[in-house]
């Protein structure tokens, strides 16, 4: 703000020198000039003053703007202090530091470090939790489990912000920049701030690289769609879900629990139980996408709307209740978290990029006993799942035997993920040993069988 007033300043100083010199040639004061500079001197004149003019709108834009980048920034510190308590500074601390670190760092080596720092920092958060939760009480434990939920979207965010500054898409330094640019360079350490702490999606939510969020704040282009519409859309759906669920609850609940049941009824309690878990998380995401969107967020990129909208999108409810490939669930089942684990881990692992994936995956969530175990059976069942479309996309011909197949397959697929749900889920050593013991195994084997099976093929041949 100092350079563009001291800039205001000396075209004020400049304008009031030509109205005085302009107003001497009026007057007759200076009889030399001719009428020919008189002219001259009042085209500069009105040329300072559209500059002056210029400045002055664009000194008001740049306060409007910061006071949207503070309003974020006030009010993400506030929801994290009335959600999380004291415990707000495990996601505070490292935001602040981001914020201003990154923009400092070497574009090189930013990503790096960023990693490093952030996971670092999010893994002894994990473990103290691990180490205090049966100790804590339960509004603490739940404030506690609030930021640490809190702490994992954030090294999404600062891990994508550095990859931006990695990859060249956003500027670390404004170099040969025009005067006021903003654009495509994190200058402003409030607008990396805000984004940090950007309140819609604290808590929850689908990951917003920091290019849209600028796009956003700055307001480019008309909103196209009416943001309460939405909101009230996808309230109505969350309200249907949440139905269903209350209704499912009662029949779980007069169901056997996984040390109760034998034989085939596990099966029944692994898959309604998964059920009810994949309803929770469809109604947390439907309702997460429209504080995004009631924000404004997704709704004023004009003809660059439905990109935005599917980057802004963690649920795609269609796809991941009927789609017969595993592969194709994982890549859809929350979204934007697969984007980034692709674009974070997959992209940049030199050897076995899946099994890392999925590796990194376990120790982002927490690395709990049933998550290590989920995790690395999700990253088997999607090598599985590609080896074993691959051959069977050749050998069945007929639309009777694509039919049949795609059946089974989908009732594999949905039993499979019930599977690694109620593992990742229940997260305890003791819930993973009766899942594993119980008739629900028979679901991953027969996956593990056909994957063995078709690699000793592809050897022999």
């Amino acid at each position: 703000m100092s350079k563009h007033s001291g800039i205001l300043r000396a075209i004020r100083r400049r304008l009031s020198l030509l109205e005085r010199r302009l107003a001497e040639c009026e007057r007759g004061l200076l009889t030399g000039d001719s009428d020919d500079t008189r002219e001259e001197m009042k085209g500069l004149l009105a040329e300072y003053q559209e500059e002056a003019d210029a400045e002055v709108k664009h000194l008001v834009w740049c306060f409007v703007l910061s006071s949207r980048y503070v309003f974020i920034l006030v009010a993400g510190v506030i929801l994290s202090f009335a959600s999380m308590g004291s415990y707000s500074l495990l996601v505070l601390t490292p935001a602040f530091l981001s914020a201003f670190l990154l923009p400092a760092a070497n574009p090189a080596s930013v990503h790096r470090w960023a990693f490093l720092l952030q996971m670092s920092w999010q893994t002894l958060c994990h473990l103290w939790f691990q180490y205090a939760s049966p100790r804590l009480e339960d509004t603490q434990n739940t404030r506690f489990s609030i930021s640490i939920s809190s702490l994992m979207l954030l090294t999404q965010r600062v891990t994508s912000l550095a990859l931006d500054i990695h990859e060249g898409k956003l500027r670390s330094t404004p170099e040969n920049q025009e005067h006021g640019s903003f654009q495509r360079s994190p200058r402003s350490h409030l607008a990396l701030c805000s984004y940090m702490l950007f309140f819609p999606a604290l808590l929850g939510g689908p990951l917003c690289s920091f290019l849209i969020f600028d796009k956003q704040i700055k307001g480019l282009g008309p909103s196209l769609v009416n943001p309460i519409w939405i909101f009230g859309c996808m309230c109505l759906r969350v309200l249907v879900l949440q139905t269903l669920r209350i209704f499912m609850q009662d029949w779980v609940i007069n169901q056997p629990g996984l040390a109760e049941c034998s034989k085939c009824s596990c099966v029944s309690t692994m898959w309604t139980t998964a059920l009810l878990f994949k309803m929770t998380y469809y109604s947390h995401w439907l309702l997460d996408e429209s504080l995004v969107y009631v924000a404004g967020f997704g709704l004023q990129l004009g003809h660059q709307t439905e990109n935005c909208h599917r980057e802004l999108s963690d649920m795609d409810l269609w796809t991941l209740e009927t789609t017969n490939r595993l592969s194709l669930f994982t890549r859809t089942w929350n979204k934007s978290t697969s984007q980034w684990l692709r674009r974070l881990i997959f992209q940049k692992s030199p050897m076995q990029p899946l099994l890392v994936t999925f590796i990194f995956s376990a120790w982002w969530h927490g690395l709990y006993p049933g998550q290590v175990f989920g995790f690395l059976c999700w990253a088997v069942m999607v090598e599985a799942d590609y080896r074993i479309n691959q051959y069977f996309s050749l050998v069945v011909k007929s639309w009777h035997a694509q039919l049949l197949y795609r059946f089974l397959t989908l009732m594999q697929t949905q039993l499979v993920i019930a599977y690694i749900m109620i593992a990742v889920e229940m997260r305890s050593f003791s819930v993973l040993w009766m899942l594993c013991g119980s008739y629900c195994s028979i679901f991953p084997l027969l996956n593990c069988g056909l994957l063995i099976w078709l690699v000793k093929r592809s050897m022999k041949t």
